[in-house]
């Protein structure tokens, strides 16, 4: 059984703690759900939750919000949440082609893009995550300062990501074809998938998009 079908996923996320049901009345005021106006950074795909549980536990002084379409996939990461006690972490079962309905314009310090799927077929390139379609997006909530930082082990996916960013005029830099035989992995936090390429000896792009 494919993980994103667990019967009965979606009614126990809606039901978690950890899980924001109304994000969109939080647009604008994140800072006021979090109790602070520490920096917001959000990852999109959270996928199982051990990235952002790590960074959450070493930055407590950073807000983390972790986006993930598929219920299957979140109750994943919010039974390992359950087993923490941080609480500068918090996950949105939402699609985020609609991110600017729950973020406002510079709402965002940072986002995260970690192994996202590729959708190979060229018909689909403009649900690819750093798409220029989706670099609009999220152009709509990012602070001016703001960076996006995308890690794959695809390499097509990695060379279309470069294009679209010179198409949607936005910067690049930090460029890595093998991220963790480079000079930027000293505080690299790795993913499930980033594990297991790693361990398969596959090498890891890594780049910061700004503008």
């Amino acid at each position: 059984m494919r993980l994103r079908n667990i019967t009965g996923s979606r009614e126990a996320v809606a039901k978690n703690r950890f899980v924001i049901t109304e994000p969109e009345k939080l647009k604008g005021s994140w800072g006021s759900y979090f109790g602070n106006d520490n920096p917001i950074h959000l990852e999109i795909g959270t996928g199982k939750g051990k990235f952002l549980m790590d960074l959450a536990g070493s930055n407590p002084d950073i807000n983390y919000v972790g986006i993930e379409k598929y219920s299957s996939v979140l109750l994943r990461a919010l039974e390992k949440r359950s087993e923490t006690e941080l609480d500068n972490l918090y996950f949105i079962r939402f699609d985020a082609e609609y991110l600017a309905n729950i973020f406002a314009k510079d709402e965002i310090d940072r986002i995260y893009l970690n192994f996202s799927d590729p959708w190979p077929k060229e018909r689909h390139a403009k649900r690819r995550l750093t798409s220029r379609h989706f670099l609009s997006k999220y152009n709509q909530c990012l602070k001016e300062e703001g960076e996006i930082i995308f890690k794959t082990d695809n390499r097509t996916l990695f060379d279309f990501s470069l294009e679209e960013t010179r198409a949607a005029k936005w910067k690049v830099r930090n460029i890595s074809y093998d991220l963790h035989k480079s000079e930027f992995c000293a505080d690299n936090i790795m993913t499930e998938y980033e594990e297991r390429f790693v361990s398969e000896g596959k090498p890891i792009h890594m780049v910061r998009i700004y503008r």
